[in-house]
């Protein structure tokens, strides 16, 4: 199982970035997906989790309204919209795939990808 991660760059506070995590080796819809990040010198934090079949998806508070994750588990894929960026969203950002339902901790997920970097000029 890989996961790929992709999409990640330098943008402006106020611009908009497009995520983008493919999976190879898996059946995507056997697996709740979530994005993560970590910032220079912080934890790992929970940003976005989407369920297998995209019936329902949670938000950490800071992104609710600016962040959007939707998949798509035919083409193995799952994104992440991200508008309205500031200066605290530069991270680097992993996606994680849990084979049964998402979560919102890291420890419950088995499969990792290598992280794209965002970075958020102010």
């Amino acid at each position: 199982v890989q996961l790929q991660a992709s999409g990640g760059g330098l943008v402006q506070a106020g611009g908009s970035l497009r995520l983008s995590c493919v999976g190879s080796g898996l059946t995507l819809g056997d697996y709740g997906m979530a994005w993560f990040r970590q910032a220079p010198g912080k934890e790992r934090e929970f940003v976005a989790g989407i369920s297998r079949m995209s019936y329902s998806t949670s938000y950490a508070d800071s992104v609710k309204g600016r962040f959007t994750v939707s998949r798509d588990n035919a083409k193995k894929r799952m994104d992440l919209q991200m508008n309205s960026l500031k200066s605290e969203d530069t991270a680097i950002y992993y996606c994680a795939a849990n084979y049964g339902p998402y979560a919102n901790r890291d420890t419950q997920y088995e499969y990792w990808g290598q992280g794209t970097l965002v970075t958020v000029s102010s």
